[in-house]
Protein backbone atom coordinates (compact mmCIF):
# COMPACT_ATOMS: atom_id res chain seq x y z
CA UNK A 1 0.00 0.00 0.00
CA UNK A 2 1.26 3.68 -1.10
CA UNK A 3 1.34 6.41 2.22
CA UNK A 4 0.23 9.70 0.77
CA UNK A 5 1.10 12.70 2.70
CA UNK A 6 -0.80 15.79 2.27
CA UNK A 7 -0.16 19.31 2.71
CA UNK A 8 -2.94 22.08 2.87
CA UNK A 9 -2.19 25.40 1.43
CA UNK A 10 -3.11 28.86 3.11
CA UNK A 11 -2.19 31.90 1.98
CA UNK A 12 1.56 32.45 0.68
CA UNK A 13 2.78 29.71 3.45
CA UNK A 14 2.02 25.92 4.37
CA UNK A 15 0.66 23.92 6.91
CA UNK A 16 1.94 20.63 6.77
CA UNK A 17 0.15 17.31 7.57
CA UNK A 18 2.36 14.88 9.99
CA UNK A 19 4.83 17.46 11.51
CA UNK A 20 6.67 17.72 7.89
CA UNK A 21 9.07 20.45 7.46
CA UNK A 22 9.34 22.76 4.55
CA UNK A 23 12.82 22.89 2.53
CA UNK A 24 14.19 26.48 1.58
CA UNK A 25 16.38 27.02 -1.30
CA UNK A 26 18.34 30.25 -2.42
CA UNK A 27 17.35 31.55 -5.47
CA UNK A 28 18.38 35.05 -7.34
CA UNK A 29 15.13 36.19 -6.50
CA UNK A 30 15.53 35.46 -2.91
CA UNK A 31 14.71 32.50 -0.21
CA UNK A 32 11.76 29.88 -2.03
CA UNK A 33 10.22 27.84 0.46
CA UNK A 34 9.64 24.00 -0.96
CA UNK A 35 6.66 22.27 0.65
CA UNK A 36 5.46 18.75 0.08
CA UNK A 37 1.79 19.18 -1.42
CA UNK A 38 1.74 15.06 -1.77
CA UNK A 39 4.07 12.18 -1.35
CA UNK A 40 3.65 8.31 -2.07
CA UNK A 41 4.21 8.56 -6.19
CA UNK A 42 5.40 5.90 -7.85
CA UNK A 43 6.54 7.37 -11.03
CA UNK A 44 4.40 10.65 -11.47
CA UNK A 45 4.52 12.05 -14.79
CA UNK A 46 2.29 15.11 -15.01
CA UNK A 47 -0.16 17.64 -13.14
CA UNK A 48 -2.90 19.51 -14.01
CA UNK A 49 -5.21 22.42 -11.89
CA UNK A 50 -9.15 21.78 -12.30
CA UNK A 51 -10.31 25.75 -12.11
CA UNK A 52 -11.47 25.29 -8.11
CA UNK A 53 -7.52 24.43 -7.63
CA UNK A 54 -7.82 20.54 -7.39
CA UNK A 55 -5.13 18.89 -8.77
CA UNK A 56 -4.46 15.69 -11.28
CA UNK A 57 -1.76 14.20 -11.17
CA UNK A 58 -0.83 10.83 -13.65
CA UNK A 59 1.65 7.88 -12.65
CA UNK A 60 3.03 6.13 -15.52
CA UNK A 61 2.03 3.02 -14.43
CA UNK A 62 -1.81 4.11 -15.36
CA UNK A 63 -3.03 5.35 -12.92
CA UNK A 64 -5.03 9.28 -12.41
CA UNK A 65 -5.15 10.69 -9.09
CA UNK A 66 -7.14 14.03 -8.18
CA UNK A 67 -6.12 15.79 -4.83
CA UNK A 68 -8.35 18.16 -3.52
CA UNK A 69 -7.56 19.66 0.00
CA UNK A 70 -6.76 16.38 2.63
CA UNK A 71 -7.99 14.04 0.32
CA UNK A 72 -6.88 11.67 -2.27
CA UNK A 73 -9.17 9.88 -4.79
CA UNK A 74 -8.05 7.39 -7.99
CA UNK A 75 -10.05 7.86 -11.08
CA UNK A 76 -11.51 4.92 -12.38
CA UNK A 77 -12.44 4.37 -16.71
CA UNK A 78 -8.99 4.70 -18.02
CA UNK A 79 -7.72 3.39 -20.75
CA UNK A 80 -5.24 0.34 -21.04
CA UNK A 81 -1.79 1.96 -21.23
CA UNK A 82 1.60 0.21 -22.72
CA UNK A 83 3.95 0.69 -19.58
CA UNK A 84 7.58 -0.21 -20.37
CA UNK A 85 10.53 1.60 -20.97
CA UNK A 86 9.03 5.04 -21.54
CA UNK A 87 5.51 4.22 -22.10
CA UNK A 88 2.11 4.28 -20.45
CA UNK A 89 -0.03 7.19 -18.66
CA UNK A 90 1.71 10.16 -19.77
CA UNK A 91 0.20 13.79 -19.83
CA UNK A 92 -2.95 15.27 -18.67
CA UNK A 93 -4.79 18.58 -19.67
CA UNK A 94 -7.59 20.50 -18.51
CA UNK A 95 -9.60 22.38 -20.93
CA UNK A 96 -10.52 26.04 -20.53
CA UNK A 97 -14.17 25.14 -20.74
CA UNK A 98 -13.99 22.26 -18.02
CA UNK A 99 -16.77 23.98 -16.22
CA UNK A 100 -19.15 23.31 -19.08
CA UNK A 101 -17.80 20.43 -20.63
CA UNK A 102 -15.95 18.78 -17.97
CA UNK A 103 -13.63 17.22 -20.59
CA UNK A 104 -9.82 15.50 -19.50
CA UNK A 105 -7.99 14.82 -21.59
CA UNK A 106 -5.19 12.02 -21.43
CA UNK A 107 -1.95 11.64 -23.59
CA UNK A 108 -0.23 7.66 -23.34
CA UNK A 109 1.47 5.00 -25.01
CA UNK A 110 -1.36 2.69 -26.68
CA UNK A 111 -1.14 -1.05 -26.91
CA UNK A 112 -1.40 -1.68 -30.65
CA UNK A 113 -0.61 -4.55 -32.95
CA UNK A 114 3.23 -4.44 -33.63
CA UNK A 115 3.89 -2.58 -30.44
CA UNK A 116 3.05 0.98 -28.89
CA UNK A 117 1.26 3.99 -30.20
CA UNK A 118 1.44 7.34 -29.06
CA UNK A 119 -1.98 8.21 -28.53
CA UNK A 120 -4.70 11.40 -27.19
CA UNK A 121 -8.06 10.61 -25.86
CA UNK A 122 -10.82 12.19 -23.29
CA UNK A 123 -13.37 11.47 -21.15
CA UNK A 124 -15.64 13.33 -18.85
CA UNK A 125 -14.87 13.70 -14.98
CA UNK A 126 -18.25 12.22 -13.32
CA UNK A 127 -20.06 14.69 -11.36
CA UNK A 128 -18.85 12.60 -7.85
CA UNK A 129 -15.03 12.81 -9.41
CA UNK A 130 -14.67 9.47 -9.00
CA UNK A 131 -14.31 8.43 -13.01
CA UNK A 132 -13.80 9.26 -16.36
CA UNK A 133 -17.31 8.36 -18.58
CA UNK A 134 -16.93 7.65 -21.76
CA UNK A 135 -13.46 7.78 -22.38
CA UNK A 136 -12.25 7.10 -26.18
CA UNK A 137 -9.10 7.34 -27.92
CA UNK A 138 -9.31 10.26 -30.67
CA UNK A 139 -5.98 10.28 -32.46
CA UNK A 140 -3.88 7.07 -32.09
CA UNK A 141 0.11 7.42 -34.37
CA UNK A 142 1.62 4.60 -36.06
CA UNK A 143 2.99 1.85 -33.34
CA UNK A 144 6.36 0.78 -33.23
CA UNK A 145 8.27 -1.74 -31.14
CA UNK A 146 10.22 -1.00 -27.97
CA UNK A 147 9.16 1.87 -25.23
CA UNK A 148 11.12 4.64 -26.24
CA UNK A 149 10.57 8.35 -26.96
CA UNK A 150 6.50 8.72 -27.16
CA UNK A 151 6.61 12.47 -26.26
CA UNK A 152 3.54 12.98 -25.47
CA UNK A 153 2.72 16.55 -24.23
CA UNK A 154 -0.71 18.05 -24.55
CA UNK A 155 -1.43 22.17 -24.95
CA UNK A 156 -4.57 23.84 -25.69
CA UNK A 157 -4.31 26.32 -28.39
CA UNK A 158 -6.18 29.63 -27.96
CA UNK A 159 -8.78 28.94 -30.19
CA UNK A 160 -9.60 25.14 -28.12
CA UNK A 161 -7.70 23.37 -30.42
CA UNK A 162 -4.77 20.64 -28.85
CA UNK A 163 -1.50 20.36 -29.72
CA UNK A 164 0.33 16.78 -29.25
CA UNK A 165 3.89 16.52 -29.32
CA UNK A 166 5.21 13.30 -30.42
CA UNK A 167 8.72 11.42 -30.21
CA UNK A 168 10.65 9.82 -32.87
CA UNK A 169 10.21 6.42 -31.01
CA UNK A 170 13.69 5.86 -31.25
CA UNK A 171 14.12 5.33 -34.83
CA UNK A 172 16.65 8.36 -35.33
CA UNK A 173 19.63 8.95 -36.04
CA UNK A 174 20.02 6.07 -38.13
CA UNK A 175 15.96 6.38 -39.20
CA UNK A 176 14.55 8.88 -40.59
CA UNK A 177 10.80 8.91 -38.86
CA UNK A 178 10.76 12.31 -37.75
CA UNK A 179 11.35 13.72 -41.75
CA UNK A 180 9.24 11.98 -43.27
CA UNK A 181 5.82 14.17 -43.45
CA UNK A 182 3.82 10.79 -44.01
CA UNK A 183 4.36 9.44 -40.34
CA UNK A 184 3.24 10.73 -37.34
CA UNK A 185 6.47 10.02 -35.10
CA UNK A 186 8.66 13.38 -34.20
CA UNK A 187 6.07 15.44 -34.92
CA UNK A 188 3.65 18.06 -33.35
CA UNK A 189 0.11 16.93 -34.26
CA UNK A 190 -2.52 19.77 -34.27
CA UNK A 191 -6.21 18.37 -33.70
CA UNK A 192 -9.79 19.42 -33.57
CA UNK A 193 -11.59 18.44 -30.06
CA UNK A 194 -13.72 16.39 -31.99
CA UNK A 195 -10.39 14.55 -33.06
CA UNK A 196 -9.88 15.85 -36.58
CA UNK A 197 -7.27 17.40 -38.12
CA UNK A 198 -7.01 21.18 -37.54
CA UNK A 199 -3.94 21.47 -39.80
CA UNK A 200 -3.74 20.18 -43.21
CA UNK A 201 -0.81 21.16 -45.18
CA UNK A 202 0.59 19.97 -48.67
CA UNK A 203 1.95 16.75 -48.83
CA UNK A 204 1.58 15.90 -45.00
CA UNK A 205 -0.28 13.42 -43.07
CA UNK A 206 -3.46 15.49 -41.96
CA UNK A 207 -2.92 17.08 -38.67
CA UNK A 208 1.05 17.11 -38.71
CA UNK A 209 1.86 20.84 -37.79
CA UNK A 210 5.54 20.55 -37.71
CA UNK A 211 8.35 17.64 -37.85
CA UNK A 212 12.04 17.17 -36.87
CA UNK A 213 11.61 16.40 -33.62
CA UNK A 214 13.59 13.64 -31.44
CA UNK A 215 11.43 13.53 -28.17
CA UNK A 216 9.26 16.64 -27.10
CA UNK A 217 9.00 16.28 -23.03
CA UNK A 218 7.35 19.65 -22.40
CA UNK A 219 5.18 22.28 -24.78
CA UNK A 220 3.51 25.76 -23.27
CA UNK A 221 2.44 28.48 -25.16
CA UNK A 222 3.97 31.60 -25.09
CA UNK A 223 1.44 34.96 -23.91
CA UNK A 224 2.12 35.81 -27.34
CA UNK A 225 0.41 33.20 -28.59
CA UNK A 226 3.42 30.71 -29.51
CA UNK A 227 3.96 27.20 -28.73
CA UNK A 228 7.34 26.82 -27.30
CA UNK A 229 8.70 22.91 -26.58
CA UNK A 230 11.50 21.63 -25.00
CA UNK A 231 12.87 18.11 -26.68
CA UNK A 232 15.91 15.84 -25.44
CA UNK A 233 18.76 15.61 -27.56
CA UNK A 234 20.62 12.71 -27.63
CA UNK A 235 24.10 13.18 -25.81
CA UNK A 236 24.15 17.22 -25.69
CA UNK A 237 21.45 19.17 -27.97
CA UNK A 238 18.32 19.17 -26.04
CA UNK A 239 16.47 22.40 -27.43
CA UNK A 240 13.90 24.58 -26.95
CA UNK A 241 11.96 25.41 -29.83
CA UNK A 242 9.55 27.92 -31.18
CA UNK A 243 7.03 25.70 -32.87
CA UNK A 244 5.62 27.01 -36.52
CA UNK A 245 3.24 25.21 -38.27
CA UNK A 246 5.30 23.86 -41.81
CA UNK A 247 8.84 24.10 -40.34
CA UNK A 248 10.84 21.57 -40.09
CA UNK A 249 13.46 21.53 -36.53
CA UNK A 250 16.23 18.94 -38.13
CA UNK A 251 16.32 16.17 -36.09
CA UNK A 252 18.37 13.58 -37.10
CA UNK A 253 19.60 15.85 -40.04
CA UNK A 254 21.28 18.58 -37.27
CA UNK A 255 21.85 18.51 -33.93
CA UNK A 256 23.74 20.32 -31.38
CA UNK A 257 24.59 16.90 -29.98
CA UNK A 258 26.66 13.37 -30.52
CA UNK A 259 25.47 9.58 -30.69
CA UNK A 260 25.87 8.10 -27.28
CA UNK A 261 28.91 6.62 -29.02
CA UNK A 262 30.48 10.14 -29.66
CA UNK A 263 30.00 9.55 -33.37
CA UNK A 264 28.81 12.38 -35.00
CA UNK A 265 25.10 13.06 -35.97
CA UNK A 266 23.64 14.20 -39.52
CA UNK A 267 25.30 16.96 -41.11
CA UNK A 268 26.64 19.25 -38.00
CA UNK A 269 24.55 22.08 -36.28
CA UNK A 270 22.79 24.16 -39.17
CA UNK A 271 21.14 23.51 -42.83
CA UNK A 272 19.23 25.65 -44.99
CA UNK A 273 15.21 24.92 -44.54
CA UNK A 274 15.98 23.30 -40.89
CA UNK A 275 14.84 25.63 -37.97
CA UNK A 276 17.35 26.85 -35.63
CA UNK A 277 16.71 26.25 -31.47
CA UNK A 278 15.66 29.64 -29.49
CA UNK A 279 18.18 27.57 -26.97
CA UNK A 280 20.02 24.65 -26.37
CA UNK A 281 22.09 21.96 -23.84
CA UNK A 282 25.34 20.99 -23.91
CA UNK A 283 26.00 18.88 -22.30
CA UNK A 284 22.51 17.34 -21.65
CA UNK A 285 20.14 17.94 -18.90
CA UNK A 286 17.10 16.08 -20.85
CA UNK A 287 14.90 18.66 -19.81
CA UNK A 288 10.76 17.97 -19.00
CA UNK A 289 7.52 20.05 -18.49
CA UNK A 290 7.66 23.52 -19.54
CA UNK A 291 6.02 26.54 -17.91
CA UNK A 292 6.33 30.09 -18.39
CA UNK A 293 6.01 32.16 -15.56
CA UNK A 294 3.48 35.22 -15.21
CA UNK A 295 5.45 36.85 -12.43
CA UNK A 296 2.30 36.58 -9.91
CA UNK A 297 4.45 35.72 -6.51
CA UNK A 298 7.76 36.57 -8.44
CA UNK A 299 7.89 39.73 -10.75
CA UNK A 300 11.38 39.23 -11.03
CA UNK A 301 11.00 35.83 -13.24
CA UNK A 302 7.82 37.48 -15.17
CA UNK A 303 7.95 35.75 -18.91
CA UNK A 304 11.36 33.13 -17.66
CA UNK A 305 11.21 29.76 -18.71
CA UNK A 306 10.61 26.73 -16.65
CA UNK A 307 11.98 23.07 -17.08
CA UNK A 308 12.70 20.31 -15.43
CA UNK A 309 16.17 18.05 -15.15
CA UNK A 310 15.68 14.51 -15.50
CA UNK A 311 19.16 13.88 -15.49
CA UNK A 312 20.86 15.99 -13.24
CA UNK A 313 18.43 17.22 -10.28
CA UNK A 314 17.69 20.75 -10.33
CA UNK A 315 14.53 23.30 -11.89
CA UNK A 316 15.91 25.40 -14.92
CA UNK A 317 14.66 28.65 -15.30
CA UNK A 318 15.49 30.58 -18.69
CA UNK A 319 15.60 34.31 -18.99
CA UNK A 320 14.94 34.85 -22.50
CA UNK A 321 15.76 38.77 -21.52
CA UNK A 322 19.20 37.79 -21.61
CA UNK A 323 21.08 36.31 -24.48
CA UNK A 324 23.85 34.03 -23.58
CA UNK A 325 26.41 31.92 -25.74
CA UNK A 326 23.91 28.99 -26.14
CA UNK A 327 20.50 31.04 -25.80
CA UNK A 328 18.99 32.42 -22.68
CA UNK A 329 21.04 32.85 -19.72
CA UNK A 330 20.00 30.26 -16.92
CA UNK A 331 20.14 29.61 -13.66
CA UNK A 332 19.64 26.26 -11.81
CA UNK A 333 17.94 25.88 -8.63
CA UNK A 334 18.27 22.97 -6.83
CA UNK A 335 17.54 21.35 -3.56
CA UNK A 336 16.61 18.11 -2.09
CA UNK A 337 13.26 17.89 -3.38
CA UNK A 338 14.26 18.97 -7.54
CA UNK A 339 15.50 15.23 -8.02
CA UNK A 340 14.72 14.03 -11.49
CA UNK A 341 11.66 16.57 -12.05
CA UNK A 342 9.26 15.77 -14.64
CA UNK A 343 6.71 18.43 -14.62
CA UNK A 344 6.57 21.98 -13.85
CA UNK A 345 2.94 23.94 -13.54
CA UNK A 346 2.23 27.37 -12.43
CA UNK A 347 -0.85 26.90 -9.85
CA UNK A 348 -3.38 29.25 -9.55
CA UNK A 349 -1.89 30.65 -6.41
CA UNK A 350 1.18 31.88 -8.46
CA UNK A 351 3.41 29.33 -6.94
CA UNK A 352 5.44 26.81 -9.14
CA UNK A 353 4.39 23.36 -8.70
CA UNK A 354 6.38 20.13 -9.97
CA UNK A 355 6.49 16.77 -9.70
CA UNK A 356 9.82 14.94 -8.31
CA UNK A 357 9.83 11.30 -9.93
CA UNK A 358 12.85 10.45 -7.35
CA UNK A 359 10.90 11.63 -4.50
CA UNK A 360 7.68 10.12 -5.72
CA UNK A 361 6.44 13.48 -4.77
CA UNK A 362 4.41 16.92 -5.83
CA UNK A 363 5.58 19.98 -4.42
CA UNK A 364 4.95 23.82 -4.20
CA UNK A 365 7.75 26.48 -4.37
CA UNK A 366 7.08 29.87 -3.45
CA UNK A 367 8.62 32.92 -1.50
Amino acid sequence: MRHFRYAAVVGLGVMLAGGVIAGEVQTSAGVMQISPVATGFEEPWALAFLPDGAVLVTERAGQLTLLRGETRQVIAGLPEVFARGQGGLLDVLVPRDFAQSREIWLSLAAPVKGGAATAVGRGHLSQDETRLEDFRLMFTAEGYRGGRHFGARLVEAPDGTLFLTTGDRGTGPAGMAAQQAAKAAGKIIHLNRDGRPATSLPGWQPGVYSLGHRNVQGAELAPDGRLLTVEHGARGGDEVNAVQPGRNYGWPVISYGVNYDDSPIGEGTRKEGMEQPLHYWDPSIAPSGLMIYSGALVPDWTGDLFTGSLNSGFLSRLDPDRPAGTGFAEERIAAEETGRLRDVAEGPDGAIWFLSVENGALYRMAP
